[in-house]
């Protein structure tokens, strides 16, 4: 189990768990469960057992900070350990009396409401509720499925009353919709009320926020997208409504074109917390094993390959004896193709090992590139134009396989106000006081790229023109950890690195990527009102305006 402290993790982890009842055996192997075990203790050894603790039951974060995701999660891998005939802990009474204070601990958090606090930003928070009930259901779940009442009961006073909080709540994000309906289902599974259903019916009226190219509305490929698809998943498995499962199908087909050749996934699209990071196809464990057994996925269960075992949670393999079943044989995702996906504001490209993603509209990283582990991360291009000169693309046309991008920015001065009316001046409206004032010595520039794809790799063909002599850099951000040649560092900045002429090369292990040819004017590359250098190892080619230059990036 993952004691995690920030949200995205407990977001993730709360995907992972598993169990046995006397229903159905678990199919996993020794190892999983061992590792289950282990981890469990990792986590018993922390758990706060002072009785004059406030926090007695709850497990602290590296910062002393008790939250009841940790709680909940210690339930669910406890029972898993509890009811598993393998597990060194199978019905252990030492932890039984610590799933007891874990309860306490998540009853004593609980407001008038029902509800509990994320203590790092929500409080009285109906849909975090509903990410610890997903836990602590599903540990009940497993305790009813043992006929454990004592074990049950424990978990009975915090869920009935979270239940009538989450039947009655609040939400801030569109996700949270499901999270709650997801956790009412599973109260419902084991203390049914018909509230709990009519509560969830009046959120799916809203209709799914799923979109014809398979993204739900936040765009988020490694966190909400999971949220969503393992909350549909469970509304579909405990209400009998295999129609919610189509939602989770059009999501997991548009993610075998997001990921790259190792499985991480594309982060470009988030609007939300994970947009530009790292990360791979995790937290889909639960989803993607359930539907490449329901819908004998070959393809699902070919990234499930890269997920298992140390993905397997234990307690869902017990909860959901559909997740037993043999897995169809793997057959490979797309690796060759190009897509479109307009809605997204992306082109995803795929060529074996390599794996390209073009942004088009309002992005300033228009492109990342990657071959095998080689990776460059961003492609950036900014000029010190009034301090406002980050080429952000405003207009955007894909023409003949050729993706066109273009900025214009405007840079006036302004004259005194004509308007006697106005004056004097308050001295804080006078940016509002521009509006109202005459232009003059307007500087105008204009940005223009081109990307198309070539037989080794992309050619980019970059412009800036109207006032002359600003001086502009390209940023070329590459991915931590690989080897660099023929750069020369620049001045006063930490991994930044000029190419003044010829091709760099950036390999990881025996993945390479080269490009240039360099350009080479001046040595300033942190320009005014540029967006910060990215984390990393940056190479910048330089000039002046106007300007034009062809990037090419090979592969290999």
């Amino acid at each position: 189990m993952n004691i995690s402290i920030s949200r995205r993790e407990l977001l993730l982890s709360a995907v992972a768990a598993p169990a046995l009842g006397r229903v159905g055996h678990a199919q996993t192997s020794s190892s999983v469960v061992e590792r289950h075990d282990q981890n469990l203790e990792k986590t018993l050894r922390r758990q706060n057992t002072d009785s004059e603790s406030r926090w007695c039951g709850g497990v602290p974060d590296s910062w002393e900070l008790y939250h009841c995701g940790s709680a909940g999660g210690l339930l669910h891998a406890g029972a898993a350990s509890y009811f598993h005939p393998e597990s060194k802990l199978y019905k252990n009474p030492r932890l039984f009396e610590r799933m007891k204070l874990a309860a306490g601990f998540l009853e004593r958090m609980q407001t008038d409401q029902g509800n509990i606090d994320l203590l790092t930003t929500n409080f009285n928070s109906p849909p975090d509720t509903g990410f610890v009930v997903h836990r602590v259901a599903s540990a009940a779940k497993l305790a009813a499925m043992n006929n454990d009442n004592s074990v049950l009961k424990l978990m009975e006073t915090f869920l009935r009353r979270a239940g009538s909080g989450l039947a009655q709540g609040g939400i801030h994000t569109p996700n949270h919709r499901w999270v709650v309906s997801a956790a009412l289902a599973q109260i419902n599974d084991v203390f049914p009320d018909k509230c709990y259903v009519q509560r969830i019916d009046q959120w799916l009226a809203e209709g799914i926020d799923i979109d014809e190219e398979g993204m739900f509305i936040e765009r988020s490929t490694t966190v909400y997208n999971t949220v969503c698809d393992y909350s549909f998943v469970v509304l579909a498995h405990k209400l009998n409504r295999p129609a919610l499962l189509e939602p989770v199908r059009k999501n997991l087909d548009a993610m075998l074109y997001l990921v790259h050749p190792n499985f991480e996934v594309v982060t470009e699209i988030s609007r939300r917390q994970d947009l530009n990071t790292r990360a791979g196809m995790d937290g889909y464990w639960f989803p993607l094993r359930y539907m490449a057994i329901h819908d004998d996925n070959e393809q699902y269960a070919a990234i499930l390959k890269s997920l298992e075992p140390d993905r397997i949670n234990l307690g869902f393999m017990m909860e959901y004896p559909e997740l037993q079943k043999t897995l169809p044989n793997p057959s490979p995702i797309p690796d060759k193709y190009k897509k479109e996906y307009p809605l997204s504001e992306i082109t995803r490209i795929r060529n074996g090992k390599t794996s390209a993603t073009i942004m088009h509209l309002n992005n300033n990283r228009w492109m990342a590139v990657r071959h095998g582990d080689a990776v460059i991360n961003a492609i950036r291009f900014a000029s010190a134009f009034f301090g406002k000169g980050q080429f952000t693309p405003e207009q955007f046309e894909m023409k003949q396989g050729v993706y066109h991008f273009k900025q214009e920015l405007r840079g006036p001065y302004y004259q005194p106000l004509s308007d006697q009316n106005l004056l004097p001046i308050d001295r804080d409206k006078w940016g509002k006081s521009r509006s109202y004032r005459d232009q003059s010595e307007i500087c105008e520039m204009v940005y223009d790229c081109y990307i198309k794809e070539t037989a080794g790799g992309f050619e980019i063909d970059i412009s800036a023109t109207g006032t002359n002599n600003v001086p502009l850099a390209i940023e070329i951000n590459l991915r931590d950890g690989g080897v660099l040649e023929k750069v020369d560092p620049a001045p006063n900045v930490n991994d930044a690195y000029l190419l003044k002429d010829g091709f760099a090369k950036f390999s990881m292990g025996n993945d390479c990527i080269s490009f240039g040819p360099g350009c080479y004017e001046h040595a300033y590359t942190q320009i005014r009102g540029a967006e910060a250098k990215l984390s990393g190892s940056s190479v910048y080619l330089t000039g002046f305006t106007p300007f034009k230059h062809t990037l090419n990036i090979r592969i290999g």
